[in-house]
């Protein structure tokens, strides 16, 4: 009698468990990561122009910095991130605008996904992925989250916060 009551209490509990966890979502699966990142790295002198783009992606023209960042890319291409603080380096000596230091002037923020991959002949190639527009607060705070066609292979990523044209303000490899 005493193992059927603990047989039907083992029951119930799962049952209950089950029940509260819900239904399992596609969305929220555990698709493998490529990357999850914690921190990023505003664009710092000499990295500010084309001169000394990183794959192909040039820097954001002034210096600027980045309080907090994290965010994940997945092998699906779906890319999430998270930043605070993204604003023009408050201590660029002179070159800022005192008006503009330690602000983001900047409405809307995009992500690009960069990948060492290879071209249909088997040669090596950077491939070069980006979201659509984020809307980005004059704080530099804002959350980016979209999916990008990846390459296959995608080797080495690197995700770079960047203007709606292209130039990269923080990027992840700190």
């Amino acid at each position: 009698m005493r193992k059927n009551v603990l047989l039907l209490l083992s029951c119930v509990v799962l049952v209950v468990g089950l029940v509260a966890a819900g239904p399992a979502s596609v969305a929220t699966s555990n698709r493998p990561k490529i990357l999850k990142f914690q921190t990023m790295v505003g664009v710092p002198r000499p990295y500010t122009d084309a001169m000394n783009a990183i794959r192909g992606v040039p820097g954001g023209g002034l210096p600027w910095v980045v309080d907090s960042a994290n965010g994940k890319l997945r092998t699906d291409g779906h890319v999430v991130i998270q930043v605070e603080g993204l604003v023009l380096d408050p201590n660029d000596q002179g070159v800022i605008d005192a008006g503009l230091a330690g602000t983001n002037p900047v409405q809307n923020f995009k992500a690009i996904v960069s990948c060492l991959s290879k071209d249909a002949g088997g040669m090596a190639i950077t491939s070069n992925v980006e979201t659509g527009l984020f809307p980005a607060s004059a704080a530099g705070d804002s959350e980016i989250e979209d999916n990008v066609n990846l390459p296959d292979p995608c080797i080495a990523p690197i995700v770079f916060v960047t203007s709606p044209t292209g130039q990269w303000f923080a990027s992840t490899g700190f």
